[in-house]
């Protein structure tokens, strides 16, 4: 509103300090601290109004230190990540623009599902909130969404910009007397937007994998072929992406503090690839229009940081599926866009890791029933980090024999996460 508002005064003749609101920098920063003051001051009342409502946390008795002392929390905190976000990007950013506009769609869309589930939750008074079916269906629908409008959309494209050199005839003094030599010289960039199938990918030159690679068998229809491909990636990648925040989301402000560092990184790579000059230096993938996807992100990392004010441990109030599923998706469909979903298993490493966790675990468990009639465990609980929590060596996987700190596992997982951003760019420069 605000944006669209002062490039009206623009054109209109402009008043002194308007033209500060076309930066991309400074949209970027009025969104972080914007959301951040939103997350801290509304985020209070909000949860005020939650214990008002009784919308407290149903906490099982796992045997886990402290777990108990947990029990009423209020729940469904994720209402004050999406409300830090839409309301700056609806202020500052750039609401004719395809991407902001599909991850606002895609923000509300997660929301919405994660809201159901813990209000039927909270209805019926147990852990049971919407069957896992209906989550998945509402997260392929998501992806379809999403890798559909990038498959027609004429506004998502790629640019591919080509030197320009034409021969040049010079005298040179440094051969034979009176020598004219000819050499090449850059002229100008030639730029060309196309709609591709091409996503960014670690530790191959030129950083750039075709989908249509995979789909070559199909002759004249090998490109459609490699936008099917692609959409089944996007629904994968949303689907496993929300599935894994929301399991990450066990302990205080392990999901937030986590998804802020991915988040972080995602921004740095929407901005280098949504601006030319850089992307030409670097040699990456640009994407016209994508830097508007910056000033989304940094109201992003101000909503999780503010939610941290009052997440962190010991944690006044929880994000519920309402926020876990909200971050999930949202980080999946941003990667998407940039053209950097390929990157999600190792930047998002410890969201699959939690996924992973559980499918052993449940994996091994029915197997040993069959074969000895009494399940086993890899892991002392499930999701991982939960492992960490409890004590004794009743599984594959013994250590450590005594808890481990809550503060201090989620300190050390955010740790890593940190670790897993730096490697992901360094993969994007080892080829």
């Amino acid at each position: 509103m605000l944006y669209s508002l002062f490039q009206y005064i623009q054109e209109g003749g402009g008043i002194p300090g308007s033209r500060l609101m076309g930066y991309l920098t400074v949209r970027s920063v009025l969104a972080l601290l914007l959301s951040l003051f939103l997350a801290t001051v509304i985020g209070r009342r909000i949860i005020d109004r939650l214990q008002i409502m009784q919308v407290g946390e149903m906490v099982r008795n796992l045997g886990l230190e402290g777990q108990m002392k947990k029990t009423g929390t209020p729940t469904m905190g994720g209402i004050i990540i999406i409300i830090s976000i839409l309301v700056p990007c609806l202020l500052v950013g750039d609401l004719t623009n395809i991407y902001m506009i599909l991850l606002l769609v895609s923000t509300l869309w997660m929301g919405t599902i994660g809201f159901l589930d813990d209000y039927l939750k909270i209805k019926r008074h147990n852990k049971d909130g919407m069957k896992g079916k209906f989550k998945i269906l509402g997260q392929v629908g998501l992806g379809l969404l999403v890798g559909l409008t990038m498959c027609l959309s004429p506004d998502i494209t790629q640019r591919q910009v080509t030197a320009v050199a034409e021969p040049v005839m010079e005298y040179s003094t440094s051969g034979a007397a009176g020598e004219i030599v000819e050499h090449t010289t850059l002229i100008e960039n030639e730029t060309t937007d196309v709609k591709s199938t091409q996503t960014t990918i670690p530790f191959v030159k030129d950083n750039n994998f075709d989908y249509a690679y995979l789909t070559q068998w199909m002759g004249p229809y090998a490109q459609t072929g490699g936008w099917i491909v692609f959409i089944l990636v996007v629904i994968v990648a949303v689907a496993a992406t929300s599935n894994g925040a929301n399991l990450t989301d066990g302990l205080d402000g392990l999901c937030a503090g986590t998804s802020a560092i991915i988040c972080v990184a995602l921004a740095i790579m929407a901005y280098l690839g949504g601006n030319i000059i850089y992307s030409t230096y670097l040699n990456i993938m640009y994407i016209p229009g994508s830097g508007e996807l910056v000033v989304f992100m940094s109201a992003f990392i101000g909503a999780l940081i503010g939610f941290l004010w009052y997440n962190a441990f010991p944690a006044q109030v929880f994000m519920g599926d309402t926020g876990s599923l909200t971050i999930g998706g949202i980080i999946a469909v941003f990667a998407i866009l940039i053209h950097k979903e390929l990157l999600i298993p190792l930047l998002c490493a410890i969201f699959f890791i939690e996924d992973l966790s559980v499918m052993i675990q449940v994996a091994y468990f029915k197997y040993t029933k069959r074969k000895y009639g009494e399940g086993r465990r890899v892991f002392k609980m499930t999701p991982l980090h939960h492992h960490f929590q409890k004590e004794g060596i009743e599984s594959l996987i013994k250590t450590p024999v005594r808890a481990i700190a809550e503060p201090k596992i989620v300190t050390r997982f955010w740790i890593i996460g940190i670790f897993l951003a730096v490697l992901t760019f360094i993969t994007l420069k080892i080829r």
